[in-house]
């Protein structure tokens, strides 16, 4: 159903291959059979109806984990992820990072290693069979504090976005996680021990060579990831690149290439997608109007948000906006 559904849609990029687990040996990996995540999708389920959780809203489960639903498939959505591992339990996706694309569904997890502008779109997905997932962010002081302890591992690809099989562990992690919610001390006692145990098993898979350097200090991974940081907090002002630069350690012309190798955007161009995104976040969720947005994101000339909007977006802001509200009073 996956694949024929994913052959409709236009193509946006190569697809990735699944490494097999002859690969995975030649490549010197241990490899843990995936696990049933029907626990998993059970947990998810439950957990986002008790929430109440509005289709394609994420409902937080604790600090930094996030469970997705999404009752019907849906367009195209953009978006500047943060390094994260998202474990699919229903439904599937397709996701599109630097010109790549990938389809991943039930019983796969998402690895994204370094903050990436995005384009995604739910495939399949139901009121009776929602696409359902869990969204964990990686904290690189975690990671840094587990180096030691998990077993290196070489990358195995050189981009920051990968599909895996979903390993038993994590599966079960969650799956534990989302059982906490029913008992919010017990939650807070507990659930940072579970995040940190996810984290160790990201690092002992598959792609944990692909993480580890976000947890290593002074590594070009960590010091882009610190003027990143900088960006998602102050993207509405002007910050030159000798700050970010400089925030990260580094001589403009070596920072400028380390960003740009790691986000696939130069540090401009990388600003200009948060505040479009966040733009069109409160257009579409807060009912924000377009100059209201665009000032409030930094912009200072309509005009000129107009043909960065419609340059991502493919169309301009009003003409989404309208068609927003005729999508909301049809449904």
């Amino acid at each position: 159903m996956r694949l024929s559904l994913a052959a409709c849609l236009p193509e946006a990029g190569p697809v990735f291959a699944r490494s097999s687990k002859s690969a995975d040996a030649r490549n010197g990996c241990s490899y843990i059979q995936a696990m049933n995540t029907e626990p998993l999708r059970h947990a998810l389920d439950r957990f986002t109806h008790d929430a109440a959780a509005t289709s394609g809203r994420p409902a937080s489960v604790m600090a930094g984990v996030h469970a997705i639903r999404f009752d019907s498939p849906t367009a195209l959505i953009h978006d500047v992820y943060r390094p994260l591992v998202c474990l699919v339990a229903q439904g599937s996706k397709r996701v599109t990072s630097g010109g790549t694309s990938t389809v991943f569904g039930a019983g796969e997890s998402l690895l994204v290693a370094s903050d990436v502008p995005t384009v995604s779109q739910v495939l399949e997905a139901g009121r009776t069979a929602p696409y359902l997932s869990i969204v964990v962010e990686l904290d690189a002081a975690i990671l840094a504090d587990l180096a030691d302890c998990a077993p290196a591992a070489s990358p195995l690809a050189t981009s920051a976005v990968r599909v895996t099989p979903t390993e038993a562990q994590m599966a079960d992690a969650m799956t534990r996680l989302l059982a906490l919610t029913d008992r919010p001390d017990g939650l807070r006692a507990l659930g940072p021990g579970i995040v940190r145990e996810l984290h160790y098993w990201v690092l002992a898979g598959r792609h944990g060579g692909a993480v580890r350097a976000l947890g290593m200090p002074g590594s070009h991974a960590e010091r882009i990831a610190r003027a990143v940081a900088l960006l998602r907090r102050d993207f509405a002002g002007a910050i030159s690149v000798e700050r970010l630069a400089n925030e990260a350690g580094m001589s403009a012309s070596s920072f400028h290439d380390h960003f740009r190798r790691q986000t696939s955007l130069t540090p401009v161009q990388f600003q200009k997608q948060l505040r479009l995104v966040e733009a069109r976040r409160r257009m579409l969720a807060d009912g924000a109007s377009a100059s209201s947005a665009a000032f409030g994101v930094g912009y200072e000339s309509i005009s000129q948000f107009t043909r960065d909007y419609r340059r991502l977006f493919g169309a301009p802001p009003l003409r989404e906006t309208r068609a927003a509200r005729d999508r909301v009073a049809a449904a």
